[in-house]
């Protein structure tokens, strides 16, 4: 009578379950579709997206940067599919506890994977439990990962898998004792182990077995009362999200800025023609958003290592990836099922009488997506400008969420709709569309570092001159910024000394407008963009060297989006190849202790790690330290996504975060690849040494500068005395 008692409970709760489970999909399926179409390039093809999704599924490539953490995941991760037939197995074993799967059930490969993958499971498992609990957020506050994570979820989630696999031992070690198991010692040594104190119940197996799949039901109802519940539901989202993800190659979306797209998805804004009541100028309510984007913040596993990495949430600023699409999930799935009724402000006034169980609807649907918590906004405007587009955020998701997309895309519609951003920003648009620069000087000012160096530069006048290896393209800081301007002229004199033949714009050279897109001003981009676009055609170029990261990536990434197809490569990369070839020789010792700061859109958003490295390697004398966050996990310097034109007046200033990271290496010399970078670090540096808190000679200088001062035999900058205390 117990084994029918117990198989009717368990088949209802596996009907109910699986029911259950499948309205949950089906109704999150319908509230993804609520968003609008993706482009077309995101759906193949096939066979590449399909690859890459198991390489990283299975792989786990994303998951293993945080090494034993990724391999115990991997672990829990199989043992979900694979441990699927025990519980096909317990829905046999609770109407008779001698009942076995057909065919495989004695084999004993079959019974040494269980074995293995539920030990090692159940060890990995009580490690990410035990890692949780000492970075608990209630003692490390904003410091641990999991702070705004929900941990009730993780809890429950941990608990299921932590009960079914012991289960799993505790229905083989009575098997063991009823003289029932047909696998041998050496294959499941842990189930033998625990047969020697389990009795000889058949009953107590058949009841653990009811116990085993009522909580595996119940953990698919809980799913598909709770489709927020991402730590739960990414199991079965993240392949999918993974497949659609921007870039076939496996690379994280990072690089290009994502094209403004009409409101089919089939092709890039036309800003001549679209209409901002038709074709969404950016995000201004979440159905704006792309399924891909209602898909992203599904997935969401509340990990936190896009928090973690953050320099924004690490500098004590209120932006937490994490945590902004939580939000945005939260307020999807809140306001999706009435959209999907057909339930707009309009209609509903229509319908004031009806009930809807106690919600706000007209609020609801009226809540801005953006705005402060007097407004009732889901996403706050420090959040949304506090991002500097860094990329550490993408770059560490496990499951190829898409956070800058949905930033910039929220950022377009607060400037070109609303005109709602940092005041500060209108000087820099201002002069970005009067001057073509951010610091609004004229355009023949952009030659003024040429009169300083004692060689020629060519300047293209009509055409490139006749045999130009390079157009050298300067940029805006490169011509124009003091600091910026020194590295210039090095990377000329290197050009000049290396045989290099290369030829630069000069006034004709306007700004690429990297800022003005990454504020979320598309518009004022695209007008520059034309304009150098056809400018670089007009002449010619069709191989460029740029020393400016910001300008590498636009006019490699993101001008082909404007039909400029050009070889483009960082001043670094060209003049490591040199250095390689034999055309540039540092001969000159330079004793001094260097630490490397990766610039974001040349490392991350590129993978341009090894070239600066390289140069710095090459140079006699150069002893090099790394800072702890480094490369891939390199730490901003708080220029990028247009902050270099804002203020920062919340928190810690993320370049004096850097500068304190670069000073616990003692360096002589921070070395960096990025004019932005050597603005913002060395007035970090100014700073620390107005309070005596840094070296007197300690300098940021590009890696050209020191390349150029050891084949030239400059002799090394000599510290100034020690001044006298006043």
């Amino acid at each position: 009578m117990l084994y029918i008692v117990l198989g009717v409970i368990t088949t209802l709760f596996a009907v109910v379950g699986l029911g259950m489970f499948a309205v949950g999909v089906s109704r999150m399926v319908r509230i993804v579709g609520v968003g609008r179409p993706v482009e077309k390039e995101r759906k193949g093809p096939f066979g590449r997206r399909l690859t890459n999704t198991l390489i990283e599924t299975l792989g786990h490539t994303r998951m293993l940067k945080w090494r034993w953490i990724g391999v115990a995941h991997w672990f829990v991760m199989v043992s979900f599919p694979l441990l699927a037939f025990t519980v096909a197995e317990a829905h046999g074993e609770v109407w008779d506890p001698h009942f076995h799967l057909p065919i495989i059930y004695d084999w004993t490969v079959y019974g040494l994977a269980i074995e293995v993958i539920a030990a090692l499971s159940l060890v990995a498992l009580i490690g990410l439990i035990v890692y949780r609990q000492v970075k608990n957020p209630k003692r490390l506050g904003r410091a641990s990962r999991f702070a705004n994570s929900r941990s009730w979820q993780a809890y429950y989630v941990e608990a299921y898998i932590f009960l079914l696999l012991v289960s799993i031992f505790l229905i083989r070690g009575i098997k063991v004792a009823l003289d029932d198991f047909p696998f041998p010692v050496w294959a499941t040594p842990v189930s033998h182990a625990v047969g020697a104190v389990m009795p000889a119940s058949e009953p107590l197996l058949a009841v653990v077995a009811a116990f085993k799949l009522i909580i595996s039901w119940l953990f698919f109802m809980a799913l598909a009362l709770v489709l927020t519940m991402g730590v739960g539901w990414h199991r079965f989202t993240a392949p999918v999200n993974i497949y659609f993800k921007r870039n076939t190659d496996g690379a994280p979306a990072l690089g290009p800025a994502k094209p403004m797209m009409d409101a089919k998805g089939e092709k890039p804004l036309d800003f001549e023609e679209a209409d901002p009541d038709e074709d969404p100028f950016g995000v201004g309510k979440i159905e704006d958003f792309t399924w891909k984007g209602l898909l992203d913040f599904t997935t969401c596993t509340e990990c936190g290592r896009c928090q973690s990495q953050c320099p924004a949430w690490n500098t004590g600023k209120p932006l937490s990836p994490k945590k902004l699409v939580m939000d945005l999930r939260e307020h999807a799935y809140e306001k999706a099922p009435y959209l999907l009724q057909g339930i707009t402000e309009e209609t509903l006034a229509e319908k004031q009488d009806e009930s809807h169980a106690g919600v706000d609807v007209l609020a609801l649907l009226q809540k801005p997506l953006v705005g402060t918590e007097e407004e009732g906004g889901v996403i706050d405007p420090d959040v949304l400008w506090s991002c500097t587009n860094c990329g550490a955020c993408v770059e560490q998701c496990p499951v190829d969420i898409e956070h800058i997309d949905h930033i910039l895309d929220m950022r377009r519609y607060q400037v070109m709709i609303e005109s709602s951003f940092p005041s500060e920003a209108n000087t820099l648009l201002k002069n970005l569309e009067n001057k073509g620069n951010p610091w609004g000087m004229a355009e023949d000012k952009r030659l003024d570092w040429i009169s300083e160096v004692d060689f020629e530069v060519p300047v293209v006048e009509d055409k490139l001159p006749e045999g130009t290896e390079y157009l050298f393209w300067v940029g805006c800081a490169g011509a124009l910024e003091d600091r910026a301007k020194k590295t210039t002229k090095a990377i000329a004199e290197l050009l000049h000394m290396a045989g290099v033949k290369f030829a630069v714009l000069g006034g004709m050279e306007a700004c690429t407008g990297d800022p003005a897109r990454r504020l979320g001003m598309e518009y004022v981009f695209q007008m520059l963009a034309q304009q150098n676009v056809e400018t670089l055609n007009e002449v010619g170029a069709t191989r460029i060297v740029a020393s400016c990261p910001h300008c590498f990536n636009t006019l490699g990434n993101e001008y082909p989006q404007l039909g400029g197809e050009y070889e483009v490569v960082h001043h670094s990369q060209l003049l490591a190849k040199l250095v390689d070839d034999g055309r540039l020789t540092p001969v000159q010792p330079i004793d001094e202790k260097i630490t490397y700061h990766d610039p974001c859109f040349l490392g991350r958003h590129n993978k341009v790690y090894t070239p600066p490295r390289d140069i710095m390697a090459q140079v006699p004398g150069i002893r090099t330290q790394e800072m702890h966050r480094h490369k891939e996990r390199g730490f901003c310097c708080g220029a990028g996504g247009a902050r270099m034109w804002m203020e920062e007046r919340i928190g810690k200033r993320i370049n004096t975060e850097r500068v304190d990271e670069a000073l616990t290496t003692d360096p002589d010399t921070v070395s960096t690849a990025c004019p932005f970078c050597q603005v913002m670090l060395g007035d970090a540096i100014n700073e620390k040494k107005s309070k005596g808190e840094a070296k007197e000679t300690l300098e940021v200088v590009d890696v050209s500068q020191l390349l150029l001062r050891s084949i030239k035999g400059d002799a090394p900058k000599e510290e100034e005395p020690e001044k006298e205390n006043a």
